[in-house]
């Protein structure tokens, strides 16, 4: 790992580790979304989690980051971030999930997320929040190229979620990610008065809009972690890793890599 003050460039030796994390992150992040179904309690399905993290033989980076108390984060409807499993909160087939999960293998780290619904009879809202803040996510890491700046990136999010008239969150931020679960450099999905370092080979960047469907303002609840709208107008969030390589950007974040 070669460190600059605002930039990590991952060596040949580190960048396998790293994706073999992210590959088995994305399989648990599918695993999570297909055995959460309504009437189960988000802690139910933290716990859930926690078990196919330990499967990988992994653990979990999330738990005890900074005092977080649980395996991954769980985040319904109005709230972007950082939720936590609790065993009265128990989802229901109307509700949005955001799953976001961290998994630290053999100095490896994935980190990645993904909203879902549990039916298909979604409002026209809901469909443009989901599709658009998904579409957001690949518009950003087709900007992932050696050459281009941070900013770029920031600036393809920032473009597709105002084109569907989305809120984009400025209080959180996408990240370096590889061998630390948080690195530099932020990646905002907004365009800031700085373009942020140009983007290098071996550069690995967690790029996760989140976007609501009213304001782009939150609050943190008294928990001190859960991240809500301040008009409890729903969220959604996607995040996947990107290595930035010599020619295209490599998602790492897929359970086909290998």
């Amino acid at each position: 790992m070669f460190m600059k003050r605002n930039y990590v460039i991952h060596s040949k030796e580190e960048i396998p580790k790293i994706r073999h994390a992210a590959r088995l992150t994305a399989g648990v992040r599918d695993q999570i979304r297909l055995l959460a179904r309504p009437g189960m309690s988000t802690y139910e399905l933290d716990q859930i989690a926690g078990t196919l993290i330990g499967d990988t033989g992994g653990t979990s980076a999330f738990l005890g980051y900074h005092g977080f108390p649980a395996n991954i984060c769980i985040s319904v409807n109005d709230e972007v971030v950082h939720g936590i499993g609790r065993a009265d909160r128990i989802l229901q087939e109307t509700d949005i999930v955001s799953i976001d999960v961290g998994i630290n293998y053999d100095g490896g780290i994935g980190d990645t997320a993904v909203t879902f619904t549990f039916c298909d009879d979604i409002s026209t809202d809901v469909k443009r929040l989901l599709e658009h803040t998904e579409k957001s996510l690949y518009a950003g890491i087709a900007q992932a190229k050696t050459g281009n700046h941070v900013r770029d990136i920031s600036r393809a999010v920032e473009k597709a979620a105002k084109t569907a008239h989305l809120g984009v969150v400025r209080d959180y931020v996408g990240h370096g990610c590889g061998t630390k679960l948080h690195e530099a450099p932020e990646v905002p999905n907004f365009v800031s008065n700085q373009k942020g370092p140009k983007l290098r080979p071996g550069m690995i960047l967690a790029i996760e809009p989140m976007l609501n469907l009213g304001t782009y303002k939150v609050f943190t609840e008294a928990d001190r972690w859960t991240v809500r709208t301040v008009d409890k107008s729903l969220s959604a969030h996607f995040e996947h890793m990107v290595l930035i390589s010599e020619n295209e950007p490599e998602i790492l974040t897929w359970p086909k890599m290998t």
